[in-house]
């Protein structure tokens, strides 16, 4: 650009709820600015590069910020958007000196604000950070901003937050990187994750020229939503008290029988939930009651197939219907009187927050309510308090019925339930303006109730394996099924078509192995797609890598690493595919059996890119010692051939996650590492030690990019 210009004003977009987008991940999510486009703003004559076609919808962009910052890196910011839509962009591009021509470009898992990228303080300044380190620059959007993805999927064009908006971002970058450094076209690389892997998906199956690489991760399959999130509120209802004893048999060291114990139909129901992939280190999860997002997938089930919510109670085949006794215990008909109405504008006075779900964009703390209202939302009731509640807990799995007064028929989304007073998930304003006070309403669960078994009921075509068990012997469902399929509505709803494998550009896929949205077998579905697509050729195009001990949201744990250091190294794989023609490692080697996805125990051959730690107590998985008595430790960390080499570790001897101890390792000149250290326990007990080791790349050591963790465990008795 030929001069620098600074307007007064910010541009951006406060962040809209976005209520069935697929997958959906919002760990980490930061607020976005709310504000309005200025008149300062600079009209740009071109929207795309010479030779590329512009979309229709984007073809007048404009800059309204364009200045030079030295946080968290030196770096020039270009924000704008594009005239007669809300669709904001931010460009964050390193000096001339540092760049190679290259971009790397962000989707959140829903559209979200174009400013996230600035409030990341993660070590080397986040992704702005990273871009700029490897010789490129950073780009985020709005996804569109919320005329383009407001309401429910199905209500507005779900390309345009899918990959359309990103799209026109992408090609119009182009154009500013032109002005600035010359040069031949800039190489483009995509990456999201959750919903946003659907967004990058949907991107390089949708568009040509646009991307030249992309890293999708922590992805499921077409049939993923809603039933990723209904199939485990079954098995946590059905298991309960019994998750604990589970876990105890499948961890570390323990007897391997997590079956040992349960009656005929917790037996059935631990068959199940793993045999439909659900990851087995992750009942973790289930028995600390995880929903995910099934509260914001929830509308969207009622409104597509909302017959069956009564059918299930009344109809033969559903299990409603002659309900065993843990269903017929489990249903909630609460009836209650409204005592008082709690409005938006006295929520924060009086401490109650709106704590945003999985699948929404988040406000700042003073504007949670207006994100979810609307401008107009603060005299409208958030919460309710009730002269009468459960008497156990339900959590926040129920409706509230309102039958009587002016809002008499109304079904309200509950988002908890803190003592009397309920507090409210998004709703309809119309709605919530009709309530008042002696209001009578009922605390009724029976609709989640139903939705948990409800992929019984939505047996998809065979390529899905993990249904099968929901067939006969001849091939047809066992149970009556629903008239149309949701999962590939809700996959639309985020990828902006049906994920059909047909990449245009060089993908690595990266899956967890302990994922409790995204089930690991949705990989290996999916490369079985780009198999049909590309055949011989798919492995010049795609790989799958694996991560074990890592989860959806990426937070570490005394049982899980985060992924990041595999993702940035991927996207600098992708880019050493494209440009150099440097073949990444290959694919993590893998089976499927009974829904579970199985690697190798080492690291040559898993293969992939991930360390693989083998540590032993006192010869094995399991030790027991009296207090005080030392416990030999010993570790042995490889990696597959030619992906780096093992650069240090942490110990966690109390199994609490902290890794506060620095682990003395052997380096090897294979890059291997290996350590043996004792250690006495003074109190009895039972302690999962472990030990996390991280690996990087030569041309990466010392910086904090590209640092790839993976962990072991061993379990020591004390007695």
């Amino acid at each position: 650009m030929g001069r620098s210009a600074r307007v007064r004003s910010r541009c951006g977009l406060g962040t809209a709820m976005c209520i069935v987008t697929g997958l959906l991940l919002t760990a980490g999510a930061i607020p976005g600015e709310a504000a309005s486009p200025v008149p300062e703003a600079i009209a740009w004559p071109e929207a795309v590069p010479p030779g590329a076609a512009a979309d229709p919808l984007f073809t007048k962009p404009y800059v309204d910020i364009d200045e030079w910052r030295d946080a968290p890196v030196r770096h020039r910011y270009v924000h704008g958007g594009f005239t007669s839509t809300d669709m904001r962009f931010s460009f964050y591009l390193p000096p001339k000196e540092k760049y190679e021509g290259r971009f790397f470009e962000y989707v959140t898992p829903v559209p979200d604000s174009e400013n996230l990228a600035q409030k990341d303080t993660r070590d080397g300044g986040g992704n702005i950070g990273f871009a700029v380190n490897h010789g490129g620059y950073y780009i985020e959007t709005n996804g569109g901003g919320a005329s383009a993805n407001s309401g429910p999927a199905y209500a507005t064009d779900p390309t345009i937050g899918a990959y359309r908006a990103n799209a026109a971002a992408a090609q119009f970058s182009r154009v500013v990187a032109a002005r600035m450094y010359g040069g031949k076209r800039p190489y483009g690389y995509i990456w999201g994750g959750s919903g946003g892997a659907y967004r990058t998906v949907g991107s390089i199956e949708n568009t040509a020229g646009v991307w030249d690489g992309a890293v999708p991760f922590v992805m499921g399959s077409a049939m993923a939503t809603p039933y990723n999130f209904t199939a485990p509120l079954y098995a946590y209802r059905v298991l309960g008290d019994k998750l604990p004893g589970i876990i105890d048999a499948f961890d570390v060291g323990g007897t391997g029988d997590p079956y040992k114990g349960l009656d005929a139909e917790q037996r059935s129901a631990l068959r199940e939930i793993l045999q439909f992939g659900y990851p087995l280190p992750e009942l973790r999860a289930l028995a600390r009651g995880y929903v995910g997002a099934f509260p914001v997938l929830y509308p969207g089930m009622l409104a597509a197939d909302p017959t069956y919510f009564t059918d299930f109670w009344t109809k033969p085949g559903y299990e409603g219907f002659d309900p065993p006794k843990s269903l017929r215990d489990a249903r909630i008909q609460q009836k209650a009187k409204v005592v008082r109405l709690i409005m938006a504008a006295d929520a924060n006075r009086l401490g109650i927050t709106l704590k945003p779900q999985m699948g929404q964009a988040r406000g700042t703390a003073e504007l949670a309510w207006q994100a979810l209202l609307g401008p107009g939302g603060s005299e409208l009731p958030v919460a309710v308090e009730l002269d009468a509640v459960p008497q156990r807990d339900f959590g926040s799995a129920a409706d509230l019925k309102v039958n009587s007064g002016a809002a008499a028929g109304a079904l309200l989304r509950l988002q908890r339930v803190d003592g009397k007073i309920v507090v409210l998930q998004s709703n309809d304003p119309t709605v919530l303006a009709k309530l008042a006070t002696g209001d009578q309403v009922q605390i009724d669960n029976s609709n989640w109730l139903a939705a948990q078994t409800y992929h019984r009921h939505q047996v998809p075509t065979p390529d899905f394996y993990t249904w099968n068990q929901y067939r006969g012997p001849d091939g047809k469902p066992l149970g009556p099924q629903r008239p149309k399929l949701l999962g590939p509505q809700f996959a639309m709803g985020a990828a902006g078509s049906v994920p059909t494998g047909r990449i245009g550009a060089k993908v690595i896929l990266v899956e967890n192995l302990s994922d409790t949205a995204a089930w690991p077998w949705g990989a290996d579905w999916y490369r079985t797609k780009v198999g049909e697509h590309l055949g011989a050729k798919a492995g010049d195009a795609f790989r799958v890598w694996f991560t074990e001990h890592a989860e959806h949201g990426g937070q570490g744990s005394a049982e899980l690493v985060t992924f990041t250091g595999v993702l940035q190294q991927a996207l600098l794989d992708v880019s050493a595919w494209v440009e150099k023609g440097i073949a990444p490692a290959p694919s993590t080697a893998y089976s499927i059996k009974d829904g579970q996805v199985i690697v190798p125990p080492t690291a040559a051959a898993r293969l992939g890119i991930q360390p693989v730690v083998a540590l032993r107590a006192n010869g094995g998985l399991r030790a027991e010692v009296a207090a005080g008595k030392p416990v030999t430790l010993t570790a042995d960390a490889r990696l597959p051939k030619g992906t780096g080499r093992i650069v240090g570790g942490e110990w966690d001897f109390e199994g609490k996650g902290s890794f506060s101890d620095t682990a003395v390792l052997e380096f090897r000149k294979d890059g291997s590492a290996a350590v043996s250290v004792t250690h006495a326990f003074a109190v009895p007990g039972t302690y999962f030690v472990g030990l996390r080791v991280t690996a990087q790349r030569e041309v990466e050591a010392g910086s904090p990019y590209g640092r790839i963790m993976n962990l072991g465990r061993v379990r020591v008795v004390v007695k």
